[in-house]
């Protein structure tokens, strides 16, 4: 049995963050993740995909964010159990959690910390015969790696941020982008609707609207596509792969059975204390909640995070008063004896003001 002061499920930016927030209060954690590695969309998604809006970062990789974090949390000695998925929950008389995982790892912590982003995901698919004979044949769901498509002719399909963003960065990177969409509007942001349009008519990009990808040719791989226009009628693409992008229904998996009060596949929390769920020692943070005003940001969810070790502080050390320190003054602690702390210098001496 692997037991700790809060079990995370999922690790992903949010979870992780988590881990520092609780180690400047000297709780251990530890993650489950049905991922092989931590991380989270930003490691199995779009790795190579930039962030803009994380503070003090102009832009940043996902999955240079995720290590980024890993070494922040390196000192707190977080443990890990990945490629394993939480199935079930058991409240013991004493208060504490029993997390067993569908490979029968047993966790216990006195607080659970509901961490898994959207869930998990399964990719939209569109309704082409013979999709499944090409999937990793050429057809992907999901990119990775945006160095596979160096110098090779990429079809794209689909019209939100996904496809706009990947049709925006392949451009310098396939020999040969393609861009096709049922309408003539985009719903992805305006911005990079404008910047597809301005590579297309510089020749960056085909650009094929009002029209969508109806079959797949090949031997043994994909090396053709069928595009249906709705004026120009039958047009057969050649091309290296075909990625449609059309979004990821989102599953809560076997977390909407345990016993939380779920709101449109997303987990109810009390947004005005500490992001608690109905059930007391479990909480909710990150994109797997809901409450009035919640936006889906990494950094709302690195928000809730830290007003949830607050709570989970109080939940495990009863009656134990906690004095906040700054970082920049009392510095970081790891589990390990490891000190850093800020200079004399950089502290700020009220009374000299």
């Amino acid at each position: 049995m692997i037991e700790t002061d809060i079990l995370i499920i999922g690790a992903g930016p949010t979870g992780l963050f988590t881990v520092f927030e609780a180690g400047l209060l000297k709780m251990k954690c530890h993650l489950i993740d049905a991922l092989p590695q931590p991380g989270g969309q930003c490691s199995e998604l779009y790795p190579k995909k930039p962030i803009y809006d994380i503070p003090a970062f102009p832009e940043v990789l996902a999955g240079d964010l995720v290590d980024n974090l890993m070494k922040q949390i390196e000192p707190f000695e977080p443990g890990f159990t990945l490629g394993e998925r939480a199935d079930t929950i058991e409240e013991q008389e004493d208060g504490t959690f029993i997390v067993t995982t569908n490979k029968g790892t047993i966790h216990k912590a006195p607080v659970v910390a509901i961490a898994g982003g959207l869930g998990s995901f399964e990719p939209r698919k569109p309704q082409i015969s013979n999709i499944a004979d090409y999937e990793d044949k050429g057809v992907v769901y999901v990119i990775r790696d945006p160095e596979v498509y160096r110098d090779q002719r990429v079809v794209l399909a689909g019209g939100g941020d996904s496809a706009l963003d990947w049709a925006i960065f392949l451009a310098d990177v396939a020999s040969e982008v393609t861009l096709v969409h049922r309408r003539n509007e985009f719903r992805g942001a305006l911005d990079s609707a404008e910047k597809v349009a301005e590579l297309a008519k510089a020749g960056k990009i085909n650009l094929i609207t009002e029209a969508e990808v109806t079959d797949i040719f090949g031997e043994g791989k994909v090396e053709a596509v069928r595009i249906n226009h709705k004026t120009q009628g039958e047009l057969i693409k050649e091309t290296d792969h075909f990625i449609p992008l059309f979004g990821l229904l989102p599953k809560l998996g076997p977390i909407a059975n345990w016993g939380l009060e779920i709101e449109k596949n997303a987990i109810k929390v009390n947004n005005a204390l500490d992001y608690q769920t109905n059930r007391e020692g479990i909480y909710a943070i990150g994109d797997v909640n809901t409450y009035p005003g919640k936006l889906k940001l990494i950094l709302c969810g690195f928000h809730e995070a830290t007003l949830m070790c607050q709570s989970a502080y109080k939940r495990i050390n009863p009656g134990k008063k906690f004095v906040m320190k700054y970082t920049t003054v009392g510095g970081v602690t790891g589990f390990d004896g490891s000190h850093k702390v800020a200079k004399k210098d950089q502290v700020i001496n009220i009374s000299e003001l």
